[in-house]
């Protein structure tokens, strides 16, 4: 991930901890490298030590095209939305994914602008009363996409995302994503693939067109 904000190597490394798990464990117990790490090696995270250090590893991962970790097979596409993303929620979402079971084998964030929000969800156009809200809302600001794979993909998906409608979600699925992260229709945290056919169509135009 680039992580930005104004002395952003700084604050990083003071969130992180020292090097050596061991040494952040006795003296910074409250970092990530202390919580998450064991050793010098495996600790957890790494995080650039200056400015011409970040520069080089930035331009490393994102200063070139890199392949796609994406299967296509077995597959189901999830977006979790710009509300859950400025909330810093989608990493509770990501956690029960994972702990449900399922694979998440691909996953960027993108800024979605309006011709390419209206295309991806031009399916739900003159059958979601509420389209021309939910692509406004699609383009207030960035979004997390997902392969997320499993043995019959969609259809199991869908059931850990609940109802389109959260307030449907809260009476009758409460444990499902959008009952726990949705507000309204628009704003109901995760939008999942619909048909089994179109698994692999929606990963593919994140990932592949």
């Amino acid at each position: 991930m680039e992580i930005v904000t104004e002395g952003a190597i700084d604050k990083w490394r003071n969130i992180i901890g020292p090097t050596d798990s061991v040494q952040a464990k006795m003296n910074a117990s409250s970092t990530l490298r202390a919580t998450y790490g064991t050793n010098s090696l495996r600790n957890a995270v790494h995080g650039s030590h200056s400015a011409q250090e970040k520069t080089a590893e930035v331009d490393l991962f994102f200063g070139r095209e890199m392949p796609t970790t994406a299967f296509f097979t077995n597959c189901t596409c999830c977006i979790i939305k710009p509300h859950i993303v400025q909330a810093g929620l989608a990493g509770q979402i990501i956690d029960i994914i994972l702990e449900e079971g399922f694979e998440i084998s691909a996953m960027q964030m993108f800024n979605l602008d309006k011709p390419t929000a209206e295309e991806f969800f031009e399916v739900y156009k003159g059958l979601l009363p509420e389209f021309v809200a939910m692509i406004e809302h699609m383009t207030t600001g960035p979004c997390i996409v997902m392969e997320v794979r499993q043995e019959n993909a969609v259809q199991k998906f869908r059931e850990l995302c609940g109802p389109m409608d959260p307030e449907i979600a809260k009476n009758l699925r409460p444990n499902t994503l959008r009952a726990k992260f949705g507000h309204t229709i628009c704003l109901n945290g995760v939008h999942c693939t619909d048909l089994p056919e179109d698994g692999t169509l929606e990963c593919e135009y994140f990932f592949s067109i």
